[in-house]
């Protein structure tokens, strides 16, 4: 049977179950991995962009994220969700990232999510949209602000999101609600101005 590429490539909407025992076939047959990635691409991409508010940096720490687990899917051993093993190999990168060099871009210019054919008021849409947020995300401690943004874009549960930030499924719970509240709190004093 004949797939092309762009095939290959497109998403799979997968279980915690299926994502694991994709990610143990990887190990063997480097398709498997290719279905994983395109699972979880978008979703690691948003988050990384959303902590480091520039393009390029997100780009470049997508791209070490997945070599990383490419070259370390062998160590994967299934106590977790992929997703949540994988998110904390991009949480390594951005620190990693972080300790090289200080950026002293704003957030404010970080741009849109990469789409092939962008619609222009949808791009600025997205780009102000975007920046408020990362803005925002700004006046929560870092740890809320990680967790947010693990739970938002990066669509973790509860639980995935402490195991990335190693801590209990109910200390994540408890981080993501109180910088919820905080970003909620903020919005309403804005949009009531």
């Amino acid at each position: 049977m004949h797939t092309d590429r762009a095939t290959r490539l497109q998403p799979v909407h997968l279980n915690e179950a299926d994502d694991g025992a994709l990610a143990r076939e990887a190990r063997s047959d480097p398709q498997a991995f290719t279905q994983l990635y395109g699972l979880y691409l978008d979703r690691v991409y948003r988050f990384i962009l959303l902590r480091t508010g520039n393009v390029d940096d997100a780009q470049d720490l997508t791209s070490q994220t997945f070599l990383a687990a490419l070259e370390s899917v062998q160590k994967y051993d299934g106590r977790g969700s992929f997703g949540g093993w994988l998110f904390g190999i991009a949480r390594h990168k951005i620190a990693d990232h972080y300790r090289r060099r200080r950026p002293d871009v704003p957030l404010e210019q970080a741009e849109s999510l990469h789409h092939p054919d962008p619609d222009p008021e949808e791009v600025a849409d997205a780009h102000l949209q975007l920046a408020r947020v990362a803005q925002a995300l700004q006046s929560l401690d870092a740890q809320q602000a990680e967790a947010v943004a693990l739970r938002i874009f990066g669509e973790l549960d509860a639980g995935e999101v402490g195991q990335v930030m190693g801590k209990s499924e109910g200390a994540a719970k408890m981080l993501v609600h109180r910088g919820l509240n905080k970003l909620r709190t903020r919005f309403s004093l804005e949009v009531s101005r």
